[in-house]
């Protein structure tokens, strides 16, 4: 989880996974304690701490906030230098970077800093600071809506995608607004040590533990009218009965609607197809399964509603990037050794990291 840096230093903990927060004048409270959040409460099976997050700015200081208060920072870019991740929130102060795509001197110094192959991601506006600085050309990346016009005009060799809460392009990660900073980060949590680490994280911090960064920033109906229908008993429904060859008429029933309005009703509240949603949830029960069960592959993929081992591969490897199998080596951590059987097995153990691509996945089975 960690690569080679000089030692000593900011970071105290050898071992742990090291993450840098980069804040400027104008930061936002609650970006910065996003990642201290996330990554703070991430511990492995024995209740050790996964991470360690420092805080850096370009000179060390008060720190003006949005708010009525400052933040004292104690660490300079050398923080950068001895990162394995690093992570700049937006600030609401318009500096160089949003107004006009450059860098002032002192923050493009201090960002020459990271080491080449460092995890680099922005929550919000803090994308126009890893635009402005390179790191976004040639890359697929996103920001808050109101700003991807911007972005897209003072870095024609970006290609911002206006309608996803976040993008994870190689090791450069930015996401949307203020909320989807916590998806941002605990997707980065599922990356490096599984779904039940991340789920962990997300029970405790209190927010959903999976929204797939293909979602849509913008939901048309975020909140039901009072006296309008939603489609929230048929998303349970769903949940319930994975294992069964769901199709949209089934779903439209629990609710008493047609087929049509009950999936233009459907993309209103959640932001996309039932279809797609259905392969998400679908795909995230194989994860559980692979990480917590000895199941055969085969058995796993009749469990989350795939049908076999064959669609459970491809719909797995298009969401994630990896195999059942080679992700079940990754991350399961506990229990009997996998069971044998037609999908085929391997073996328990976490190693490195794998690898979890926001995108919208592809249908459902049978959906």
């Amino acid at each position: 989880m960690t690569a080679d840096a000089p030692a000593g230093g900011v970071f105290r903990h050898p071992g742990r996974h090291r993450v840098a927060v980069l804040v400027r004048h104008g930061l936002l409270p609650i970006e910065l304690g996003i990642p201290h959040r996330v990554f703070g409460r991430s511990w492995d099976e024995r209740g050790e701490p996964l991470y360690e997050v420092v805080t850096c700015a370009v000179t060390p200081g008060p720190v003006r906030t949005d708010a009525d208060f400052t933040v004292d920072v104690r660490h300079g870019p050398e923080a950068l230098a001895q990162a394995d991740t690093v992570i700049v929130p937006a600030s609401h102060e318009l500096d160089d970077a949003y107004a006009s795509g450059r860098l002032e001197p002192p923050l493009a110094g201090a960002l020459a800093l990271i080491r080449p192959g460092t995890r680099v991601a922005s929550i919000c506006t803090g994308a126009f600071v890893l635009a402005a600085a390179g790191l976004l050309d040639g890359r697929r990346a996103t920001t808050h809506w109101s700003s991807c016009e911007r972005l897209q005009r003072l870095h024609p060799d970006v290609e911002v995608d206006p309608d996803v809460l976040y993008v994870a392009d190689g090791h450069v990660l930015t996401s949307a607004g203020v909320a989807s900073g916590i998806d941002l980060c605990l997707h980065m949590v599922r990356e490096d040590f599984g779904a039940e680490v991340a789920n962990s994280v997300a029970r405790r911090t209190v927010v959903p533990p999976h929204r797939d960064g293909g979602q849509a920033q913008f939901i048309e109906r975020p909140v039901p009218q009072p006296g309008v229908h939603t489609t929230g008993t048929a998303r349970d429904w769903a949940l319930r009965h994975l294992e069964r060859p769901l199709g949209l008429r089934d779903l439209a029933e629990q609710e008493a609607m047609s087929v049509r309005t009950f999936t233009r009703r459907f993309r209103e509240e959640v932001g996309t197809s039932p279809q797609v949603w259905l392969t998400r949830q679908r795909v995230e029960r194989a994860r559980h399964l692979l990480e917590s069960s000895g199941l055969a592959v085969e058995k796993v993929a009749r469990d989350a509603g795939f049908g076999s081992a064959s669609s459970l591969r491809l719909h797995f490897q298009a969401a994630l990037g990896i195999s059942p199998s080679a992700y079940r080596r990754t991350f399961r951590v506990r229990g009997d050794a996998p069971e044998t059987g037609n999908g085929g097995n391997s073996g328990g153990g976490r190693g490195g990291r794998s690898v979890d691509r926001a995108g919208d996945g592809a249908g459902g089975a049978a959906a």
